[in-house]
């Protein structure tokens, strides 16, 4: 068997989610197809990550294993063909070792959450980001995102549905910053619990419009309740950005 890693971008707004679903399309199902049409193999695949229903990704990294070896141009050219008219696109393809798992092997991920901070609708952007149309004070939801960061006991951020042994996380990095009518908020951990971060930039925002405070923020957390979340934004404003592996790959 060869093992390759894919590095996969995709529009989530038509799919359930990355991860197959019995209840309607997903990411994994059309890279699995696209696979089977191109070369006859069934495969699994196997990704860092997973994403909810309408969340996007800019570098969702995977990896199929095929027994017979093929140039992995040829393997990505291949995919690619297969996969239209489907909005996800192999944009990277490389031999890796048996032992490389897009998952287990991933030493941390990144995503970032852009919200559209205007009045007047979206129409290129539609789907692709959150429209809040009050002034969101970004200065402010970046110092309350200081208190997140670090280990803490995520419960209040955890959806009911997390399947995770333990709500405890490690938060690396929870920047928040604006360029012109656009707010991101980029976060970074080795690993993240089912809607954590669309329950943070849910409650950031809520201070970015004046309705709670940096204090405010510190007690939800601490609270660990699931019941004290303020907001849960929604989901097609988040991108998976980036994947981080111990030997670069």
């Amino acid at each position: 068997m060869t093992r390759y890693a894919l590095t996969l971008e995709f529009d989530g707004t038509p799919f359930m989610g990355l991860q197959r679903q019995t209840h309607g399309p997903s990411v994994q199902q059309a890279v699995e197809e696209a696979v089977e049409a191109f070369c006859g193999e069934q495969v699994r695949m196997q990704s860092a990550g997973r994403t909810d229903t309408g969340v996007h990704a800019y570098a969702m990294r995977a990896h199929i294993d095929l027994e017979r070896e093929w140039p992995t141009f040829k393997v990505s050219e291949a995919l690619n063909a297969h996969l239209r008219p489907h909005p996800i696109a192999v944009t990277h393809c490389e031999f890796v070792p048996d032992d490389w798992h897009a998952r287990f092997s991933c030493e941390g991920r990144s995503y970032i959450y852009r919200i559209c901070n205007r009045r007047a609708p979206l129409t290129i952007e539609k789907n692709r980001a959150w429209q809040v149309p009050q002034h969101l004070d970004e200065a402010a939801m970046h110092d309350a995102a200081q208190v997140l960061v670090g280990q803490h006991d995520f419960t209040t951020f955890r959806s009911v549905n997390c399947q995770a042994q333990s709500p405890v996380k490690t938060l690396d990095r929870l920047d928040v910053y604006r360029r012109d009518e656009w707010v991101f908020i980029e976060a970074e951990a080795r690993s993240f619990l089912h809607h954590q971060v669309r329950s943070m930039v849910g409650c950031l925002a809520y201070v970015g419009m004046g309705r709670w405070d940096k204090q405010r923020v510190a007690a939800a957390l601490e609270t660990k309740d699931r019941q004290a979340l303020g907001l849960n934004a929604p989901p097609y404003g988040l991108y998976f950005e980036s994947a981080k592996y111990p030997d670069k790959t």
